[in-house]
């Protein structure tokens, strides 16, 4: 499973992703720190900078990593979206189910 979520910058996705890992709900996330949104917010378009993580896990620990970042982002409502990945390497794929836990 794919889970991107977006932060207000590296740092502070930097340092999500790493309390993420230590705590076993992902094996990885991989940052993409220069991102631009345009989206709509509370009536009005917003044109932000922000950075955005993928996160690579096991699909029972999305509902874990929804709560963490509806505990910790800055944001109001923030960005939590799970893709199901339709195929793997097979080894990759078992590092990610060994590196975390559920």
């Amino acid at each position: 499973m794919d889970v991107t979520v977006s932060g207000p910058d590296e740092e502070w996705l930097a340092e999500f992703t790493h309390r993420l890992v230590t705590d076993r709900l992902a094996a990885c996330g991989n940052i993409f720190p220069d991102v631009r949104s345009i989206y709509r917010w509370e009536g009005a378009v917003e044109d932000a900078s922000e950075a955005v993580v993928v996160l690579h896990t096991r699909a029972s620990l999305v509902p874990a990593i929804v709560e963490r970042a509806n505990a910790e982002h800055p944001d109001e409502v923030p960005q939590v979206v799970a893709v199901p990945v339709a195929d793997v390497n097979p080894a990759y794929g078992q590092w990610i189910l060994d590196e975390t836990v559920g």
